[in-house]
C-alpha cells in the first residue's frame, strides 16, 4: 500500500511524511504510546506544579503572619483567633497565657525563615535553569546568546551629566602639576636597567591583523586584548 504512494511523491519532504504518518497509524492501531514525549512532557509538568506547590506554601505563610500580626496588634475576632490557634496547632501554647507574645514572635520568625528558605529554593533553581539554557544556547547559536544578554542589560534611569561640568572635573584633575617625589628607589632601578638592551619594536601590519583575524570564530567572547569579535 505504501508503494502507491510513495510512487506518487512530488518531492523529498511528501515522501517523509508518508512513512511518518503510516508510523503514526499504526501505533494508533495497536495502542502503543510515544514513551519520549510523554517523558518529556511529564517532566515540564513535575516541575510546574513543584513550583506552584511551594509559591503556595509562601502565600500561605504570609497570610498567617499577616493575622498573627493582627492578633498581636489587639485583634481578637473569630477568624483571626482560629488562624492563631491553627498556627499553633500541636503545641502546648494557649492564647491566655502571659508569655504569648514571645510565642508569636518565635513563630512569626519560623515562619519567616521558612518563606527565606523556600524562596531561596525557586531561586536556586531558576539560576540553574538560566545557566543550563544559556549553555545550550550557546552550543547552539552564540549570536543569539549574547543578543539576549545585550537585551537584559538596562540602562540607568537618572539624570544625564552635565558635560560642563563633567570636563571641568576631569580637567582640574589632570591640569593639576605633580606635587610628589619618586623617590629614590626610581634612581638606583633607573641605574640597574641602564645595561638592558632595549628590545626592537614591533610593527604590525594590516596583513598581521587580517591573518590572526581569519582564525578567529565569530560571536566569541574578549581574549587578553579585550576585543570582542563580531
Amino acid at each position: 500500500m505504501l508503494v502507491t504512494y510513495l510512487e506518487a511523491s512530488r518531492d523529498l519532504c511528501e515522501t517523509n511524511s508518508i512513512p511518518f504518518g503510516a508510523a503514526l497509524a499504526v501505533c494508533h492501531i495497536i495502542g502503543a504510546k510515544l514513551s519520549t514525549a510523554r517523558r518529556a512532557t511529564g517532566q515540564s509538568t513535575a516541575i510546574i506544579v513543584w513550583r506552584i506547590r511551594i509559591e503556595e506554601r509562601i502565600a500561605r505563610a504570609r497570610a498567617i503572619i499577616g493575622r498573627l500580626i493582627c492578633f498581636w496588634s489587639g485583634n481578637n475576632r473569630p477568624r483571626i483567633v482560629h488562624t492563631v490557634r491553627m498556627a499553633f496547632a500541636g503545641t502546648n501554647v494557649s492564647l491566655s497565657q502571659p508569655d504569648i507574645v514571645q510565642k508569636l514572635t518565635e513563630r512569626i520568625d519560623d515562619l519567616k525563615q521558612g518563606i527565606a528558605a523556600w524562596g531561596k529554593r525557586i531561586r536556586r533553581y531558576t539560576e540553574r535553569s538560566t545557566r543550563f539554557n544559556q549553555n545550550r544556547l550557546f552550543q547552539s547559536d552564540q549570536k543569539r546568546l549574547y543578543k539576549s544578554l545585550k537585551r537584559r542589560m538596562v540602562s540607568g534611569t537618572g539624570s544625564a551629566l552635565n558635560q560642563t561640568d563633567t570636563v571641568a572635573f576631569w580637567r582640574s584633575l589632570w591640569s593639576e602639576p605633580i606635587n610628589h617625589s619618586e623617590g629614590p628607589w626610581t634612581e638606583v632601578m633607573a641605574s640597574q636597567c641602564a645595561s638592558i638592551t632595549p628590545m626592537d619594536p614591533v610593527i604590525i601590519t594590516p596583513d598581521d591583523v587580517a591573518g590572526t583575524d581569519a582564525g578567529l570564530t565569530n560571536w566569541k567572547s574578549p581574549g587578553l586584548d579585550g576585543l570582542h569579535h563580531y
